[in-house]
């Protein structure tokens, strides 16, 4: 169990011996049981929602560990996380916030992350339209077009704009494998508009969160960005690295999800304004997301068996590496 995610309202998280065990009041009455006891020696990573409390025992005992613990907020936003003591990568950081500042470093960087981005666009569409019979043909022209402009891009400010560009057309094209039932008409983040919409925050906010955690555990500095500018708030590396892995990922977990009939209309609630994943609909997503990040598959990028939450690691190291080497850096890409 590499992870771990409480969202029943209200459990708490204690600690017995070597393992959490998560209790609750599931009918409300007041009666509490144990919903699950977990191991922390099978445990990479801990997500909770903000209504789960936790012991300080349970907490120091984690760190101790070297796991990190994500919160989420009630609407799905990553609020904040505990992590693992670590004070012995001081050079790495400014070797880090110099690199950040050479435009020719960024640019770089930028290039072949939205390459890599425009890239899975292409080839999930080319799957889904090869698999379901439809014909795809000019998205996946308009697509192979911006990939090579993106190649030769020469600012940031044009990256963002063919950023912008591909991922209008490709939604366009992807919204057409989506059930009748489940229209997605634009992308809506802050509140969703829309189940749809609900699934691809949700799941961008997972990824967001353990790309965070895996920055940090190699010592780097998760809010110092190239592609999203560097600002208070948010953790703009984490936010370019996942870049790559939206299309295989987010979106395709999101695809599946409604087309295999896993979500329905009951799993969602309106609230603030907008529409979100209920708890029974959270659980399902959950379930899924862990599952395609540990299927292993065989990448021909790097030759061997892999899991999508490994090169998501593997991706946090090649950005430290490339630091002192940015040839050298290769963003996640689908067979």
């Amino acid at each position: 169990m590499p992870s771990a995610c409480v969202v029943q309202s209200h459990a708490k998280v204690g600690l017995l011996s070597e393992r959490l065990v998560v209790s609750a009041s599931p009918a409300g009455d007041g009666k509490v049981e144990v919903l699950r006891e977990i191991p922390i020696m099978d445990l990479d990573r801990l997500t909770i929602e903000e209504t789960v409390s936790i012991s300080s025992p349970a907490l120091a005992e984690l760190l101790r560990r070297g796991i990190p613990i994500n919160i989420l907020g009630a609407n799905g936003r990553f609020l904040g996380s505990f992590l693992p003591a670590q004070n012995d990568h001081g050079q790495w950081r400014l070797r880090q916030y110099a690199r950040t500042l050479d435009s020719a470093f960024a640019l770089a960087i930028a290039r072949r992350l939205i390459s890599a981005k425009i890239y899975n666009q292409r080839r999930l569409i080319q799957r889904l339209a090869a698999n379901r019979g439809s014909d795809a043909a000019p998205a996946l022209h308009l697509l192979e077009g911006l990939l090579v402009q993106a190649g030769r891009a020469t600012t940031i400010a044009e990256l963002r704009g063919l950023e912008g560009a591909s991922t209008a057309r490709y939604f366009e094209a992807w919204a057409k494998f989506l059930p009748p039932e489940f229209p997605f008409e634009r992308r809506s983040t802050r509140p969703p508009e829309n189940p749809v919409n609900a699934c691809i925050s949700y799941g961008a906010v997972l990824l967001y969160a353990e790309m965070a955690s895996f920055l940090h555990a190699h010592g780097l500095d998760p809010a110092l960005g190239l592609l999203h500018v560097t600002e208070d708030g948010r953790w703009s590396l984490a936010l370019d690295l996942i870049e790559p892995f939206r299309p295989v990922l987010v979106e395709a977990l999101a695809l599946d999800l409604f087309s295999h009939q896993i979500l329905n209309a009951h799993h969602f609630e309106e609230r603030n304004g907008g529409v979100f994943l209920a708890t029974e609909g959270k659980k399902k997503f959950l379930l899924q997301y862990e599952r395609r990040m540990e299927r292993q598959f065989l990448s021909e990028a790097v030759g061997c068996r892999t899991t999508l939450r490994t090169e998501l690691e593997r991706q946090a190291g090649h950005y430290k590496a490339a630091l002192d080497a940015p040839e050298t850096f290769e963003p996640f890409v689908m067979n």
